[in-house]
This record gives structure tokens, sequence and C-alpha cells, in this order.
């Protein structure tokens, strides 16, 4: 079976389609004939070296994260003799694919740790973790970019990717669960990658791309949503490619509409009757606010903004915070108090808020437009957040509203595309029954709902 000698590797192949095997097994080949006399008389060394690496991904990753790499090939016992020297081998190279591209968490983690340690060792430090996790975010986000994976986002008309990196890596690591503060072994990582599936996107992301692996069953992971509007020349967005990665995979099942700008401080101006006016009604939104003290937080909201003097919404709304730290406040069940927009009236508040109660929200910005809230002592009610501002009285940098879900007038428009035959079973088994024959039966074929 192809130039494999290990049982091993044989065993890992056996997970690939068997268009798909000669594609694992021919990247030894191409990677160690890249830059070399041995790509044009047909000869191949017995070991891959990490120069060959270097030269391969260097676009992609940065030199620490291909070294990491190469440990991590380096550290795979393919139980066969291995050749000598510092590089390696067919076999290894083989196993390495096969757990990154298609193993468990358990198959990963001694990866992880041997990219993250840089040796064989049988445990390593948070520290370390957090490390070789913001190396291959940062080499995720390269990846994206060169690999124009960007579906219509625009990074230099972004904020700091920089920053976003190292907070989307705290974020990451600080679910570490290990029975020594301070050191991760290998069951550690394990759980760790069993309950953060983004760890595994990133890692095939960066080694299918990175290593040009090229499987039909295996695209690319997506890791950012669509953008379809923004208007890009006069933007500049809180928004980075760490924080939509963040963001994205955090939005109810079914959210996969593009992301669209609704309102922007940068664009619109400090108004909150233009605020109200470009949210209203139009379906799910993100909300981000950016105090004077540099935190930003924000919110996603599930359902369309309304302006009443009710509490509106379901428990599928959210708060969150990005700087100085990301992380994802959801509902504690206390109360339905998820959102609340008002204008125009003298006995209720007048403004938009998220959680807590009038007075003392989670999130809250004022109809004057300028100033806001954070009261949560010590945790909003609604969403159990502490205050996510700098000071609790807050003054306003940036607001910006993103519509993440379809807009009504499309649902309306897609209803309205639907027979009624496809959108009520039953008035066409009561046609049948009655001897209407439907002409249109065999001729069209219902159309599929979006997410199936």
């Amino acid at each position: 079976m192809g130039n494999t000698d290990s049982v091993v590797a044989q065993k890992r192949l056996a997970r690939f389609r068997p268009d798909e095997r000669p594609v694992i097994e021919g990247t030894f080949d191409r990677l160690n004939g890249t830059g070399s006399s041995a790509s044009s008389s047909g000869k191949t060394g017995k070991v891959l070296s990490l120069d060959m690496l270097k030269m391969t991904m260097g676009k992609m990753a940065s030199e620490s994260m291909i070294k990491r790499v190469f440990h991590g090939i380096h550290s795979i016992n393919p139980e066969v003799p291995l050749p000598p020297g510092d590089g390696v081998s067919r076999e290894q190279l083989v196993i390495f694919l096969a757990d990154i591209l298609r193993g468990t968490a358990e198959e990963r983690a001694p990866l992880v740790l041997a990219m993250a340690e840089g040796a064989k060792a049988t445990a390593t430090t948070a520290e370390q973790i957090r490390g070789f996790v913001e190396d291959l975010v940062s080499a995720a986000v390269q990846t994206l970019v060169h690999r124009g994976l960007l579906r219509g986002w625009q990074p230099d008309r972004m904020a700091d990717g920089h920053q976003g990196v190292k907070l989307l890596s705290e974020h990451l690591t600080s679910e570490l669960k290990s029975s020594d503060q301070s050191m991760c072994d290998i069951p550690c990582l394990e759980d760790w990658l069993f309950r953060i599936p983004a760890m595994a996107m990133f890692l095939e992301l960066l080694i299918g791309e990175g290593l040009g692996v090229e499987l039909p069953s295996c695209p690319p992971p997506t890791l950012l949503p669509p953008c379809r509007y923004a208007p890009w020349s006069d933007l500049r967005c809180l928004l980075n490619l760490p924080l939509l990665m963040f963001l994205s995979p955090q939005l109810p099942a079914g959210h996969s509409a593009p992301w669209r700008l609704l309102f922007s401080t940068n664009i619109h101006g400090e108004s909150f009757t233009r605020l109200v006016g470009n949210c209203k009604s139009r379906g799910p939104t993100v909300i981000l606010v950016k105090d004077t003290k540099g935190h930003i937080f924000g919110g996603f909201a599930s359902q369309s903004w309304e302006v009443k003097p009710q509490f509106q919404g379901d428990s599928r709304c959210f708060l969150f915070s990005i700087s100085p730290y990301m992380r994802v406040f959801t509902c504690t069940g206390y109360n339905n108090h998820y959102m609340y927009l008002n204008q125009g009236q003298q006995t209720m508040p007048n403004g938009l808020g998220m959680g807590g109660q009038h007075g003392y929200f989670g999130l809250w910005l004022d109809c004057d437009f300028g100033h806001g809230h954070s009261r949560a002592r010590p945790r909003c009610t609604t969403y159990g957040s502490p205050q996510l501002s700098g000071d609790e009285e807050f003054k306003l940098d940036t607001v910006e509203m993103w519509g993440v879900g379809q807009p009504p007038e499309e649902q309306e428009q897609d209803e309205k595309k639907k027979s009624i035959l496809d959108a009520d079973p039953e008035v066409q088994a009561m046609m049948e029954m009655t001897g209407k024959t439907l002409h249109s039966q065999g001729l069209r074929e219902p159309e599929e709902d979006e997410g199936q």
C-alpha cells in the first residue's frame, strides 16, 4: 500500500478515502523536493528537514510556529527504525497528517504537548501552552489572509489583529483545567481539546493549507462569517479577525447570514435617533461598544430591536467582553430582561439596554448619546456578567451595530417563494384526495431550507 512501511502509518491512512491516500503519502515527496535538485532528478531524500518546512509554510506561519510543527512531527514514534539525522521520516509525516486532519483529542494531545514544549515531555506549563496558542492563532489569521479566505472582510480597515490574537489566546487557554495549577499533562490537554473544538479547526487550517494537503472531503475550516456590506473606504471598525473567530461560533445555530454594518459612530455620527432608525426591525444583531477607558464589550440580540417600554428578546441573547479580556456571558434564567429599547417617553427610561433592570443594566446606552453604564454588583442578574466598562458610568468612544441574521424582509421574500404545497403538506394531501392533479409535481423540486 504505497511507500509507507509502518503498520501504524498504514492504519492511519485507512482513515482517508482511497482517492485521498495518494495525496497524504505524496505530501512527503512533494515537500522533500521543494527547492532542491531532487525535484528535477526524480529522487527524494529519506528525511524532511526543518528548512524544507520553512520554504513551504513561510508565508503562513512564523518561524517559531514552523519549528513547533516540526517538533510535533519529530515526536511521533512510527514503530519502525528512523533514518539518522534531525529530519522527519515519511511515516512520521503520514501519522502526523492523519492525527491532525482526522484524529481524536487523545491523538492530538501528545502532538500539542510536543509543539508547546519542544521536546518529548510528559507535561508542560500553562504559559508554554499559551505561547503555542498565540503562535497557532496568529498562523491561522495569516493563513486566512494569504489564502484569500477572508469572506469579504478587510483586515487593513479593522482593529489591531495582534491584540486580538493575544486576547483570543488568553481566552482559549483560560479553559485549561489541570490538577496542578501550573502544569498541563496529557489528560489535561485531552480534556481541553475535546471541549474547545476551535483548536482542532486552527490546526486543520494551518496544516492543511500550510502543507498544501488538498482533500475533497476536507475543505478548509470556515473560521469567519461572511461579510456582505460594510463601507470599507470610510470605516475603521472595532472588529478584527481573531474577534470574529471568537464571536461567530457563539451565535446560535442557523445564524450564518452575512454580517452587514447597520450603524457606526465613525460613519453615522453620535446620534441615538440614527442608531434606533438603523437597527429597528433588522433582525438579530451584534452591538459593540468601546468606552473612553479602552474597554470593548457588547451583546448579541437574538431578535429585531423594537421601540417599546417592555423588555424583549429571548434566552439566546448574551453579553460579552472583548477587551481587556474575551468572555461570553449567557442567560442565568433569573429573569427575562434580555433586551430593551425605548425613546421619547416621559415615564420610562429612554435608551438601549441589555440585562439587569431599569437603572442597573448589564449594558446601557442612554438616549442622550455619549454615555452609558454597566452596573453589575456583583453580577448582572440576567446574564451573570461583571462590570464590562472601565467605569460603572462610562463615556462612549465608538458604537457599532452589525446585522448577523437574515433581515425580516428577506425572510418574507423566501417564504413567498415557497409554494403552499411545499409549506403545507396537508393541503397537498387534501388536493390528492379530492382528485386534483398536481401538474407541478415532478417538474420542480421544493427549495431546501438553509442550513440543511
